[in-house]
């Protein structure tokens, strides 16, 4: 079973943002953050699919950093 972390502890401890931004990047799909799992009412998320939008983040940060152009969406 995949790990679950809570909505809450993502925000505080994962990306030092109010547990709201979440939800405001839930509602944006071109972010591609990965979706809520609801068990009993509480918001989670799976630590694997978090790990893999960080490195696809990071990546396409560090591309434009470089002054490359990030390959498009599609391409992923």
């Amino acid at each position: 079973m995949a790990k679950l972390i809570p909505d809450p502890v993502v925000a505080r401890e994962r990306y030092h943002v109010h547990p709201h931004t979440l939800r405001r990047w839930d509602q944006n799909l071109a972010l591609g953050f990965p979706p809520v799992i609801m068990v009993n009412g509480r918001r989670y998320r799976e630590a694997e699919k978090l790990d893999a939008w960080d490195l696809k983040n990071s990546r396409e940060a560090a591309t434009r950093r470089a002054g490359l152009t990030p390959p498009s969406p599609e391409a992923a």
